[in-house]
């Protein structure tokens, strides 16, 4: 698998695992089956290339899949839906309503352990490698298949950060009645935007980009992937910048209809993603490096400790509310206390419901 630079050559044991899983399908009469994949660069995206590579792979093996990339994540979402195609590959954002227990790991904070005072970097993709890997594992595969759906691999697309108009938008209180960027079809980034008494701004994924270069709102939250593709210099201009405050990590999540898919098919496919999430990774720390570090400013421990609850406080209240997955969440607090014990949540009874 590609992820814009190097190649990822599945194991023998992993090329022999999916051949036994897919050979008596293969087989068969059964036509090719459609991926419609998001990816904001269309064809020349990371994204793309990584699912060209796991066509190759399943190519390989003896099982056709065919590529259809969109710019636009409603419609490759909707055409799945509808039947257009047998799988789709999009952000946790979008895939939360087939398998909310997955997208547990795109919540705010989920993934954030506090270390001296600052979020570790380190120890939080730990997390979001972790929470893949246990859910790659056969002992979780009852958790990926929901209904008609099944999560058929998780990769990670990179911390989300703060892009500001100005710097003086440096902490919750002064983001008070400021502008914020909210994806329309996500319920609980309103809410939680208002939360902290900022404006939610109504965006989508045409026009989010758009929305923070013209000055039409004064926070984003995005990715470091998208920082030099989507120009975001240009609503930075001269005042603006980038707090070094991790508000998640996203995901791209695959989904299948699973009774288009020989039985052992998902199970194959999680385990090739997840023999893959170290060149994702390194490509989405690649890009945070990438942005000029005069752009970053940082908030005091304090501010990070008073963050850290607050998003915890949000995790919960979105989960009450049926938005956030309770199993989910409870897996990843697990993973977060197995790599810092000393966290003070870990001593607290909060998301164990």
């Amino acid at each position: 698998m590609t992820f814009g630079t190097g190649r990822f050559q599945p194991k023998q044991s992993m090329k022999a695992a999916v051949a036994a899983a897919l050979v008596v399908t293969a087989s068969s009469a059964m036509a090719d089956l459609r991926v419609c994949v998001f990816d904001p660069l269309g064809k020349s995206g990371d994204v793309h290339r990584a699912l060209e590579d796991y066509r190759i792979a399943m190519a390989k093996v003896g099982f056709d899949l065919e590529i259809k990339t969109y710019v636009d994540e409603s419609v490759a979402v909707e055409d799945f839906r509808a039947g257009q195609c047998e799988a789709v590959m999009a952000t946790a954002l979008r895939t939360r309503q087939f398998n909310a227990t997955a997208a547990s790991l795109d919540s705010v904070g989920a993934s954030s352990i506090m270390r001296n005072g600052k979020i570790d970097m380190d120890a939080s993709y730990d997390v979001v490698r972790r929470f893949i890997g246990l859910l790659a594992s056969p002992k979780a595969a009852s958790m990926m298949a929901v209904g008609q759906y099944e999560i058929a691999g998780m990769i990670p697309l990179g911390a989300a950060y703060s892009f500001v108009n100005d710097r003086q938008i440096s902490t919750l209180q002064a983001a008070a009645g400021k502008r914020v960027a909210a994806f329309d079809y996500d319920k609980s980034q309103a809410e939680l935007i208002q939360r902290v008494g900022a404006r939610p701004v109504a965006v989508n994924i045409t026009n989010f980009a758009t929305m923070f270069n013209n000055n039409n709102v004064d926070v984003l939250v995005a990715p470091a992937l998208i920082y030099k593709p989507f120009e975001l210099y240009k609503g930075l201009g001269t005042k603006g910048g980038v707090s070094r405050f991790p508000l998640t990590i996203l995901t791209y999540q695959m989904v299948t209809r699973k009774e288009k898919f020989p039985k052992d098919f998902g199970q194959a496919s999680r385990e090739y993603f997840f023999k893959n999430i170290d060149q994702a990774m390194a490509i989405a720390r690649k890009a945070e490096k990438d942005i000029p570090e005069k752009l970053w400013f940082d908030p005091t421990s304090a501010e990070v400790d008073q963050y850290i609850t607050m998003m915890r406080q949000g995790r919960v209240l979105m989960a009450n509310k049926g938005i956030y997955d309770k199993q989910g969440l409870k897996l990843i607090k697990k993973i977060r206390c197995q790599i810092e014990p000393s966290l003070a949540e870990c001593s607290e009874r909060t998301e164990i419901w």
